[in-house]
């Protein structure tokens, strides 16, 4: 399968490992304890508001975000985003984070141009991270994906976000494992995450290089998975365990959005 499964298995597979960091890519994919966070519920914002609205208005893209984020409450929100969730004049608040990229994967499957999926990927981060680090990061995997998706090789995808967007992509896993950390910014997260599909060998290689940076595990899973589940398909014995992590009304919206933009 693909389209944003990809996004949404890397975040349940990564969940467990969040704040239990491994360093390791020989690791449980589905402990009991793995569920479905912030990321996608988040990826279903996105993908609810690109059904919802042809004129594509960040007043309907808040609205999708404030509605489904209050319905989880407890999915695992930063504390700033958060707030701005029940804020009744929501404005964005400059973040850097990683939390733009991790939600923009449905604008790539959308799109049917690489300038129309970089401007939503724009519309889609700066609502909240209008941050120019914010706006880099949710523009860099969109374009990933949507060359991914659109039959381009690794290199082609590594020179575009490398000349494009100013990331550094040539440091190997293998030494930027040892010594990363938990890290939230995209500027030191984004192309880490990049990485690890550029050096998978199919999907759920990308998930346990991400997952074994020790880092933000499930949002570097969902970045990394999103880019290849474009590349690969996502393998069944993934899918359908985390397809079942999802309740009806988050099921609903990924459904309605696979018909969209898959036909399935």
């Amino acid at each position: 399968m693909k389209g944003i499964i990809g996004a949404i298995c890397g975040d349940i597979i990564g969940s467990s490992y969040e704040f239990n960091p491994v360093k390791t890519k020989d690791f449980d994919i589905f402990p009991k304890n793995s569920r479905f966070t912030d990321d996608t519920v988040m990826t279903l914002a996105v993908a609810n508001w690109l059904l919802l609205d042809l004129n594509f208005t960040e007043d309907v893209l808040i609205n999708q975000m404030q509605i489904l984020g209050s319905e989880y409450p407890r999915a695992g929100y930063g504390g700033r985003f958060s707030r701005w969730l029940v804020d009744e004049n929501p404005e964005a608040y400059n973040s850097w984070g990683n939390g733009s990229a991790m939600r923009v994967s449905p604008v790539a499957w959308y799109a049917g141009s690489l300038e129309d999926c970089v401007k939503l990927a724009r519309l889609s981060a700066e609502v909240t991270h209008n941050h120019p680090d914010g706006i880099k990061g949710a523009l860099s995997v969109s374009s990933a994906i949507f060359l991914a998706r659109n039959g381009y090789s690794k290199d082609e995808i590594k020179e575009h976000v490398e000349i494009n967007y100013d990331y550094d992509l040539s440091t190997p896993l293998d030494v930027i494992r040892p010594d990363y950390s938990f890290e939230v910014s995209c500027q030191k997260s984004v192309p880490q995450a990049i990485t690890c599909f550029l050096e998978a060998k199919d999907y759920e290689d990308a998930i346990r290089n991400a997952v074994s940076l020790g880092g933000d595990a499930d949002t570097q899973a969902a970045i990394a998975g999103a880019i290849a589940a474009a590349y690969y398909d996502v393998p069944v014995e993934i899918y359908k365990p985390c397809i079942s992590k999802l309740d009806p009304r988050l099921h609903q919206i990924f459904r309605e959005f696979n018909e969209k933009t898959l036909g399935e």
